[in-house]
């Protein structure tokens, strides 16, 4: 693994840290309340009109062609600028790579141009009351229409900022008779449609971007089906793959916490125990580690290698250095930690990262069996 960089990467990240250091805007809103969520909608807007928002990406759907290593660099700068999270992640970082791969080349025309410019908003309709986050147990169901099409009805829940989404991507069981990770197909619903309700609710932290949306008779067209009718499942490892790997939390997001980190850390002049020393070096070491094994699971993407089961391993790694970095900081600032601060947010949001996109326990299940080779139990 080569560990330098070329003349073009060097002059690229100087290219976006001019630019980020510009234009990132300050004092936005929780993007998951809707005043916060439009501030950065706004903002989104003006990465596409710049060409940031999907560096990776042809040109044509505006982006600029980037490597992923070029992706990379840029993710670093973006958050070492402190820039806002991006509100459009779930389509740009989750649906936006399984469209690549399934999708034709009707439907990445006419979804990733408005994906990319902030105008078609995507949310995730994978966990339904019944399944949690079990995936396999959906019942929502599909019924093709014999005018054409297909007919959706189901509720959907825990729907992150589906308060405020215009589509939603999900899968729906298409075959009444088939059990578990068959018979399910891979839909792509706009939330506007006749038949959907979006009912948002407020979470404990008082933001109110989750949602639930109920599906009655919903019509869609043929060409909302993603992948193959009953391929499904296959269809969402595309996608759950790319929010358990490298695509949704890049080495950025934890290297730019740990620099933050040994930034409080030295205001406060290190006045901790030896033991919670000791943790923020650790956290510090992990975040790099994480760094190291991202670049390292570039080089074998680059070369052609599927990260395959590995995401598994890298979002078990991620959300769990997530806490740690939090938690040191709440330690750091003491009483201070009761304050609503950025750190006392993002320790709360830490503790859903072993929840979403695959509870941990499952994950080292997926690990154990897939990557080490150990029996079902």
């Amino acid at each position: 693994m080569d560990l330098t960089y070329t003349e073009e990467e060097v002059e690229f990240r100087a290219r976006a840290r001019e630019w980020l250091s510009a234009n990132v805007p300050r004092g936005l809103r929780s993007g998951d309340t809707a005043e916060g969520f439009a501030q950065h909608v706004e903002w989104e807007k003006r990465l596409f009109d710049a060409r940031w928002a999907v560096v990776s990406w042809p040109e044509r759907y505006g982006g600029r062609d980037a490597s992923l290593w070029e992706w990379l660099i840029f993710e670093e700068e973006y958050y070492r600028a402190g820039a806002p999270a991006r509100v459009t992640q779930n389509g740009i970082f989750l649906l936006a790579p399984t469209v690549f791969e399934y999708g034709t080349p009707g439907q990445q025309d006419a979804i990733l141009p408005r994906m990319a410019a902030a105008e078609d908003l995507w949310c995730q309709g994978w966990s339904e009351p019944g399944a949690g986050s079990d995936l396999a147990a959906t019942v929502s169901r599909g019924v093709r229409d014999p005018g054409g099409g297909w007919r959706l009805t189901g509720q959907k829940t825990w729907t992150t900022r589906g308060a405020f989404c215009t589509h939603l991507f999900g899968l729906f069981r298409t075959d009444p008779a088939s059990e578990r990770h068959r018979g399910l197909t891979y839909f792509l619903v706009p939330l506007d449609a006749d038949g959907v309700t979006v009912r948002g609710f407020q979470r404990l932290d008082g933001d109110e971007g989750f949602a639930e949306v109920f599906l009655e008779d919903v019509h869609v067209g043929d060409d909302a089906v993603l992948g193959g009718l009953d391929d499904g499942w296959r269809v969402a490892m595309a996608t759950t793959g790319s929010e358990r790997g490298l695509t949704l939390r890049s080495p950025g997001r934890f290297t730019s916490a740990a620099e933050r980190l040994i930034e409080l850390a030295r205001e406060r002049s290190l006045a901790a125990t030896p033991a919670l020393r000791d943790h923020i070096v650790q956290a510090w070491i992990d975040a790099e580690a994480y760094h190291l094994f991202t670049l390292a699971q570039v080089t074998g993407i680059v070369a052609g290698r599927s990260p395959g089961a590995e995401s598994s391993l890298n979002k078990v790694f991620w959300s769990e250095l997530d806490i740690r970095l939090h938690t040191a900081a709440l330690d750091l600032l003491g009483g201070e930690a009761e304050l609503d601060g950025p750190w006392t947010r993002g320790f709360l949001f830490s503790l859903a990262g072993p929840i979403y996109a695959g509870t941990n326990e499952i994950q080292r299940n997926i690990i154990a069996e897939r990557l080490l080779g150990l029996p079902r139990k």
